[in-house]
């Protein structure tokens, strides 16, 4: 068996429409690993479930290098302490993401993931002095009021504070720290190829979950450790299949297609756990990904010509 190569595949999959698959395919692989993490989380602590969606991962990362070519010159790199910056942040954002997918309808959770563009936004105008136009600011106000909707039960039901305010923080911060890591990515991508992020992220986040390893793991059942497994498997896989989304077609193509991450977890939440969201959740998640759509999709007017 050999590495495959472009003329080995068919040519559906080199297109446009081979692309928009992949990437279709990768959202439903990744909501399909916060499906595992949740199932975990009912056993295990985060850092375990961190360790083993890590760990496991790195198989179907490592086969897939292989199958490219990429392996071992795929991970050579120049930037040692720059993998270590984007992988510590991604490693923190992972921890939180399953923070919030312990605590949080799947629904919820993914919906607060898209925060991070509009993170950038207050950011953008501080730092960077950009003037984004009224609408893009007025959809960045809607999707941080769409946080505190969601934050109303905790207000409101006792009983459920402490899950509310855990899963919402973190899910909050998961994309403010998510917001820096994609950072670190783009200035990686000048000189580091897709392969060796990906594989050097997998490495610092398996480390990291095994140090949770002082505080306590538990010995889980037979499914709960078919969860842990899936969610390294899955999560490989859905990082294969959107890295070969993004080599077939534009990332403003594949956008749009990022948010059938809500359908998902919709019906994940109804089939699987048998609940909906109660009413401020629901109007608190549509605010955030309306919200998130405008900031992704608004373009700046073009600068006036002087005459």
């Amino acid at each position: 068996m050999t590495p495959a190569t472009s003329d080995d595949r068919p040519a559906f999959f080199d297109s446009v429409v081979g692309g928009i698959t992949l990437r279709l395919l990768a959202t439903f692989l990744f909501a399909s690993m916060s499906l595992s993490v949740r199932l975990a989380a009912i056993e295990a602590p985060v850092g375990q479930i961190m360790f083993w969606r890590s760990a496991v991962a790195l198989g179907p990362i490592l086969i897939y290098l292989w199958w490219r070519g990429d392996l071992p010159h795929g991970l050579r790199t120049r930037r040692p302490m720059g993998h270590l910056k984007r992988s510590m942040l991604g490693a923190a954002a992972m921890f939180l993401s399953f923070l919030s997918l312990a605590h949080l309808p799947l629904s919820l959770a993914t919906a607060l993931s898209f925060l991070a563009p509009l993170i950038t936004i207050p950011a953008a105008v501080v730092l960077l002095r950009e003037r984004p136009g009224a609408l893009v600011l007025w959809a960045t106000v809607a999707g941080f009021l769409g946080v505190i909707v969601m934050l109303v039960p905790a207000f409101t039901r006792p009983e459920s504070a402490l899950e509310t305010l855990l899963g919402v923080g973190a899910g909050v911060l998961c994309a403010l720290t998510t917001a820096f890591a994609k950072i670190e990515i783009k200035k990686l991508t000048a000189t580091e190829t897709p392969a060796a992020i990906a594989f050097y992220f997998a490495v610092v986040s398996a480390l990291g979950g095994l140090l949770s390893l002082l505080l306590g793991w538990v010995e889980t059942s037979p499914t709960g450790l078919a969860a842990l497994i899936a969610s390294g498997i899955l999560g490989g896989l859905a990082h294969i299949a959107m890295t070969e989304a993004i080599a077939r077609a534009p990332a403003s193509t594949l956008a749009p297609f990022e948010y059938t991450a809500m359908i998902w977890a919709l019906l994940f939440d109804l089939v699987v756990f048998a609940s909906v969201p109660d009413t401020f959740g629901i109007v608190g998640a549509l605010a955030i990904v309306a919200a998130a759509a405008i900031v992704g999709f608004w373009k700046a007017p073009p600068p006036v010509r002087q005459t």
